[in-house]
Formats: C-alpha cells, sequence, structure tokens
C-alpha cells in the first residue's frame, strides 16, 4: 500500500513539476533556471508544512508518504538542479551558477522553515 502512495503522489509530483517548469522559464528571459528553482523552492515549503503538520498530528504517515515522499519527490529536483549549475559553469556564466547554488540553498531553508512556522501557527 505505501508505494501505491508514493506512486500516486509521484503521477501528480513530476507532470506538476513539468509544467511549472516550462511556465515559468518562458516567463524570464534569462539564462538562470528560473523553472527548477521555483519547483524546488515550492517543494521545501510544501516540506516543512507536511512536517509541521505530521508532527502536530494534523496528518498522518499516509499524507506524508503520498505529499512528502511521492508529490514532493518527484516535484523537486536535485538532478536538474546540478545539471543546470553545471551548465552554467560550462557555458560561462559563472557568476549565475554561484548564486543558483547560495540562492537555492538559502531560500529552501528559509522556505521550509516559514512552512513549520506556518504549520506551528494552523495546528499549534
Amino acid at each position: 500500500m505505501n508505494w501505491l502512495l508514493v506512486a500516486l503522489g509521484a503521477a501528480v509530483g513530476a507532470p506538476l513539476r513539468y509544467v511549472t517548469d516550462s511556465a515559468v522559464q518562458k516567463r524570464h528571459d534569462s539564462v538562470f533556471p528560473w523553472g527548477t528553482f521555483t519547483v524546488n523552492i515550492a517543494g521545501c515549503l510544501i516540506l516543512g508544512l507536511l512536517t509541521g503538520a505530521v508532527t502536530a498530528g494534523a496528518a498522518s504517515s499516509h499524507v506524508q508518504l503520498l505529499v512528502g515522499t511521492g508529490l514532493c519527490g518527484a516535484l523537486t529536483t536535485y538532478s536538474t538542479f546540478s545539471y543546470e549549475t553545471l551548465r552554467l559553469t560550462e557555458d560561462g556564466a559563472k557568476l549565475y551558477a554561484a548564486v543558483n547554488v547560495i540562492a537555492s540553498v538559502i531560500a529552501g531553508l528559509v522556505a521550509v522553515f516559514a512552512g513549520l512556522a506556518l504549520a506551528k501557527a494552523l495546528w499549534a
């Protein structure tokens, strides 16, 4: 049963990543990978909120598998982040590559903590 929850979440997360990445990237005339940045930060926010909900008893371990492991696992992408950072470096856009790494880590941490704070406000 657990594997089915993960698969169902991933079946939603992967297309959501593709659609979001494409829509965001089309709006920006930049070599910076805004689409990947957006889905990764959104995933961090969702995971923070979900973690807080589970900790508060407002969400079950089944929801954690469906949304956390399945949806967020397919929505976020460390491999694409790594590839795009490498591509920026190889194309001579080293400043963009550095900004991508630093901004992704900082924004991801801020998003997960914001999700936790929101969960505490909702369920504490």
